[in-house]
């Protein structure tokens, strides 16, 4: 008879392979019976998903400059204060403007809706990306990513959300704390 290959459940999710970077995470399951007489070849036995870690193995907090920024657009913004102000727990937020040195080409060959946003990442162009709760470490009052206590004119990276294509790197200009980003170039750290 033909018999199809069986497999496991998948594992638990491992944690990060590296900490203070952007890498990735692993889970895996088993092959419990081979396939014969020609039977279903068995499904990829590994799967690995994006993962960032921001303390080190010895329990101190990764340097911020090593860390990319993760952003997405800044219309999701105004529905997070939505819900933040609904529970109270709202803190006071900053911004920081950014110059895009380099931008990976996949941030433009996305076509899904929710990666629109993504056209508006331009080489050269000064972006504004907000902190705010609950992406503002109520510890470190600040955003991991946001370049704080970076060389002047150091290169620092970001990663946009829902594109692991879309990435590049960026110099810190400026921090501000009153938020007043122009719509069209206007991020939020995640």
């Amino acid at each position: 008879p033909v018999i199809p290959c069986v497999v496991s459940q998948w594992s638990v999710w491992s944690g990060c392979a590296e900490p203070c970077k952007t890498t990735y995470r692993v889970r895996r399951r088993h092959v419990i019976q081979e396939p014969r007489n020609g039977g279903e070849a068995c499904p990829p036995l590994e799967e690995r998903a994006g993962c960032v870690e921001y303390w080190t193995q010895q329990g101190t907090e990764c340097k911020q400059s090593l860390i990319p920024a993760l952003i997405t657009t800044g219309g999701f913004g105004k529905a997070r204060k939505k819900r933040a102000a609904a529970d109270g727990n709202e803190r006071a937020g900053y911004c920081v403007e950014f110059q895009l040195v380099a931008i990976t080409p996949g941030c433009l060959q996305s076509h899904h809706s929710y990666t629109h946003w993504m056209h508006y990442l331009r080489e050269g162009h000064t972006v504004c990306v907000e902190c705010q709760h609950p992406a503002l470490d109520s510890g470190s009052l600040h955003c991991y990513g946001d370049g704080s206590g970076s060389k002047k004119n150091q290169l620092l990276h970001w990663q946009a959300v829902g594109n692991s294509r879309c990435k590049g790197t960026w110099k810190r200009i400026r921090q501000l704390d009153t938020c007043s980003c122009p719509s069209a170039h206007s991020f939020l750290f995640i």
